[in-house]
């Protein structure tokens, strides 16, 4: 018999299951076991064929294509609330404890929930796929014969050092959010009514209620790490914006108060990495002493397949099984020339019984798609060591867990690893190491630079979800928020009508960014704590888990345990500690803190008021 099918069947005798108990208003421990063996079934059934659906609606951006992912998610979205639903039903049965957190986990398992209404559960799914396509096939033209996509915009900012053709770039990619504002409130107001259905007071609420603890508990842990690390941030934005005024000019850089956001290397100022050399000088004065990997990575002709062998050489490294055939047959590793695809690189379980893993991504041959690569396997090697959970588990302690252990690799990227694999020779190693300020530089001007960015993104969505941004103040909003945590202002005054956000993927793609502010501060606890285990006793910037099977143990453990357990369990099991602390990464970059503090001794610091 067909999967899907089989599928329907047990859906139907679920919904008829369900009605009955009600009927009698009896139900039992074993009611509560058999719905979740039904959920179970279903997730191997249904999930495979859904997932190749979005796989297909990503990677071949078509009319058709579009339907087919707004079929399948208004189908998936009407399951899972009715799921949702059968599962509060047992909120006064005593269940055992994994299966309280498997019904517990049904409940809240959304982003952007519609009411049990098929009408809407449409909608909703038709305007996400929508925003989807818009983002994916997004381009501006200036005139007929001179249009610019995300890639073709991004190549400007990335590598542009003049300022106008840097705003011209900058303002044109925002022109994509515009159309996008209406549906975007739609797709809120929808979710909202979802979310009101499932006992939540709204988005925000359901949101943030599903990190192990109440939402007003966690979102105080979130200040309370970003209050430790401010400082840090503070001497690092103020460098910054003194270096880059004295490269372009107070008239474009002022010496007080916001940093423009056109000329800060990244089409979204959420890393500061490409204008290194324009606010670093190496100690030497002689930047050949520097490890230069896009350069290396050319001189050595390798290429995109050979980047991510690399990364899986890391894994396998730590003691994780290779990657199978089929992800080396079925991921997206080159953007394609004949058709549009989502370039945003990301990891895709489509059916880890089978070990069907793959990544998409557009791969550059740089540094920085060299790292990216090292982080979308830290999720693909997750899904490898949770596979052996029930599906409900499959998943990350959190949602910041999955993203941390990609950028925890990362900060493995280090001289002695590069030279281990044979990337740099030994001498160049010595030399790279011998000004920890350009490494620590490099590393903070994406590591340090990203965090109060990753803070703001749902701060802004908090205040949109409960109304409290109205929807002529959304872009103003926007920039208020901005300003606040990143000391980052637009570089022209935007149109009343603008739709800022709608220029980054995460916003009209409904996924939560309190993950990667999680992720950030994780990283470097699980990196601190794996170091010292190892014994490792220099600067922790210098040390690499590359082939080292203590740490490889006591990771693969943590991730072994999925969404299993409470994610404070998971970080004690490879800290000691169940508690988020900004201490470690302020210890990785204390070097930089201390050269930091010497440079702004007599700068205005600051950007308030």
């Amino acid at each position: 018999m067909h999967k899907f099918l089989l599928s329907t069947i047990f859906l139907s005798i679920l919904v008829i299951s369900s009605c009955s108990n009600e009927q009698s208003n009896v139900l039992t421990e074993s009611d509560a076991e058999a719905f979740l063996q039904r959920v179970e079934l279903e997730d191997k059934t249904l999930g495979p064929i859904a997932s190749s659906a979005y796989w297909i609606g990503a990677n071949f951006i078509t009319y058709d294509s579009q339907k087919v992912v707004a079929d399948y998610g208004k189908r998936y979205q009407l399951l899972a609330l009715e799921r949702a639903r059968q599962a509060s039903s047992f909120d006064g049965v005593k269940v055992s404890q994994e299966n309280r957190r498997k019904l517990n986990l049904i409940k809240s398992s959304f982003v952007m929930p519609s009411p049990l209404d098929e009408g809407l559960a449409g909608e909703i799914s038709t305007i996400s796929a929508e925003l989807d396509a818009m983002y994916g096939t997004g381009q501006h033209c200036f005139a007929d014969d001179d249009c610019y996509d995300l890639e073709a915009f991004e190549s400007i900012i990335d590598n542009s050092r003049d300022s106008a053709e840097l705003l011209k770039a900058w303002e044109g990619w925002r022109n994509i959010g515009k159309p996008m504002k209406d549906k975007y409130l739609r797709m809120v107001e929808i979710g909202n009514q979802g979310a009101n259905d499932l006992g939540y007071e709204g988005l925000t609420d359901l949101w943030f209620s599903q990190y192990d603890m109440p939402a007003d508990e966690f979102l105080d842990e979130t200040d309370r790490v970003w209050e430790e690390l401010k400082p840090l941030y503070d001497a690092l934005h103020c460098h910054v914006r003194d270096e880059l005024s004295n490269y372009y000019g107070e008239e474009v850089v002022a010496r007080t108060g916001n940093l423009p956001a056109h000329v800060l290397g990244n089409m979204w100022g959420q890393s500061w990495s490409n204008i290194y050399d324009l606010v670093y000088t190496p100690e030497s004065g002689n930047s050949d002493t520097e490890i230069d990997l896009t350069k290396i990575l050319i001189e050595k002709d390798i290429d995109e397949i050979e980047m991510v062998k690399i990364a899986e050489n890391f894994f396998i490294s730590l003691g994780f099984d290779p990657l199978s055939d089929t992800f080396w047959d079925r991921s997206l590793f080159i953007k394609p020339q004949d058709r549009n695809v989502v370039c945003h690189a990301s990891a895709w379980d489509l059916n880890s019984d089978i070990d069907d893993l793959r990544i998409k991504m557009c791969i550059e041959r740089n540094a920085e798609d060299f790292s990216v690569i090292h982080h979308e396997l830290g999720h693909i090697f997750y899904y490898q060591a949770y596979s052996h959970l029930p599906d409900i588990f499959q998943s990350g302690a959190n949602d910041g867990f999955h993203e941390a252990v990609g950028d925890l690799l990362t900060l493995s990227i280090t001289p002695d690893y590069l030279h281990k694999i044979g990337m740099v020779s030994q001498e160049e190693s010595i030399q790279a190491k011998a000004d920890p300020i350009s490494l620590l530089m490099k590393q903070a001007l994406d590591g340090v630079v990203s965090v109060p960015w990753t803070l703001m993104l749902d701060k802004w969505r908090a205040k949109v979800f409960t109304g409290e941004t109205a929807r002529d103040d959304l872009n103003s909003t926007w920039w208020e928020l901005r300003e606040f945590y990143q000391g980052v202002g637009a570089p022209i005054d935007r149109d009343a009508d603008a739709f800022d956000p709608g220029a980054k993927y995460h916003i009209p793609g409904n996924t939560p960014y309190t993950r990667y502010y999680l992720a950030k501060i994780l990283q470097y606890q699980f990196h601190e704590s794996l170091c010292n285990q190892m014994g490792f006793n220099g600067p922790l910037h210098e040390c690499s888990i590359y082939d080292n099977e203590l740490a490889g143990e006591k990771l693969r453990a943590m991730l072994a345990l999925g969404q299993s357990a409470e994610w404070q369990i998971a970080l004690e099991a490879l800290t000691g500690t169940r508690r988020l602390s900004g201490k470690s990464m302020l210890n990785y970059y204390q070097p930089l803190k201390d050269w930091l503090d010497t440079q702004n001794a007599e700068r205005t610091c600051g950007w308030e008021g």
